[in-house]
């Protein structure tokens, strides 16, 4: 397709969206959300967004391999398009392969009987996911397809089941791919594989890489982590709604998208460059605040930072502000992190 063809679709979705006080989620924009900065910045992203598309056409459309290589990588750094996300995610994140060995386990696992506890917490969930979304409030088809995606999830991986924080990630799964069985294998994809023990009872795995990146944040920005140190500030305070919702209801619904198409692909050290990112870029901020509560309030307004709203700017920033992050420095660190908190079980077992 022409870029001009892309070009004037995209035209549209700019008068419709820039102008409504919902986004093209269905998200309900605050109050004194800034349209004029929104359609400066939208008038710019339009450009980016059909180029992308074209890229992606060509790829797509061409029936070529989507495996992981350097030059897929490069795209999905450069973003996804929202029509072709639902499948590329589930390509580039294995998704596709996990669900080829077993196409019939999603029907199979919506047959009766269903675990009751289960099944009453999901409902009990479901009206608080996205209130102020204009397809989960009330509107019950919607709510259905997440209670489907939720209670298939719970009876197969039995370890995690249900717990808060799924449905927001499987909400805007739903959202964007708009296929409720798309939307459950990669949510299968990011709890099994890329999060592991993230929503797990202990949440051992979340609290450990909340410690790396404490970790990070001391060796590559330590004022910034003796600041936080001294005024006695917990990381997991600062930072758990950011690793537990992926950034959902965080960041801006198209920068939290960017995020995912990068996570998707690269892993949770994409999670890490974010939070570096942000960290970085409101230093001075950060260490102007002189007590607790102060502190705790401008890590809140840090998500906020002029630059998320600008997505593809943003996205650029995170390979670039946060500096060198190998998979191996994760690695390592998460191993240490791993045996200081054994350690610090075992004082607590011998007093």
């Amino acid at each position: 397709m022409h870029i001009f063809v892309y070009m004037c679709m995209l035209t549209i979705l700019k008068v419709i969206y820039v102008y409504s006080n919902v986004d093209e989620y269905g998200f309900e924009r605050p109050q004194n959300f800034d349209y004029e900065t929104y359609e400066e910045f939208m008038s710019e992203y339009l450009k980016v967004l059909a180029k992308r598309a074209k890229k992606w056409a060509e790829i797509i459309g061409e029936g070529k391999s989507l495996q992981r290589s350097i030059m897929i990588k490069r795209y999905v750094r450069k973003g996804i398009p929202g029509e072709y996300r639902g499948l590329v995610w589930l390509s580039i994140s294995g998704g596709e392969e996990m669900k080829h060995a077993a196409p019939d386990l999603y029907e199979k696992l919506l047959q009766p009987p269903h675990n009751a506890e289960i099944v009453s917490v999901i409902k009990t969930d479901l009206p608080r996911t996205f209130p102020d979304n204009i397809f989960f409030n009330n509107i019950e088809n919607q709510q259905h397809q997440l209670y489907n995606i939720l209670l298939a999830f719970a009876h197969q991986n039995k370890t995690v089941g249900y717990c808060q924080g799924l449905n927001y990630i499987a909400g805007l799964l739903l959202l964007v791919t708009k296929s409720e069985e798309t939307a459950f294998w990669l949510l299968k994809v990011l709890i099994d594989k890329i999060l592991p023990d993230y929503y797990t009872p202990t949440m051992d795995g979340l609290l450990t890489d909340i410690d790396v990146l404490a970790e990070l944040v001391r060796i590559k920005m330590p004022d910034i982590y003796q600041h936080v140190t001294n005024l006695g500030l917990p990381w997991p305070v600062i930072t758990t709604k950011w690793f537990v919702c992926l950034f959902a209801e965080v960041l801006p619904i198209e920068t939290t998208l960017r995020i995912w198409d990068c996570l998707f692909y690269e892993g949770t050290k994409i999670i890490f460059r974010v939070a570096l990112t942000l960290i970085k870029r409101n230093k001075d901020n950060l260490l102007a605040c002189q007590d607790f509560t102060l502190l705790a309030e401008c890590f809140k307004e840090i998500t906020k930072d002029s630059i998320v709203l600008q997505c593809h700017d943003f996205m650029q920033s995170i390979f670039k502000v946060p500096g060198s992050l190998p998979g191996s420095t994760i690695v390592k660190l998460r191993t240490k992190v791993t045996q200081r908190r054994m350690e610090q079980k075992e004082n607590k077992l011998r007093r």
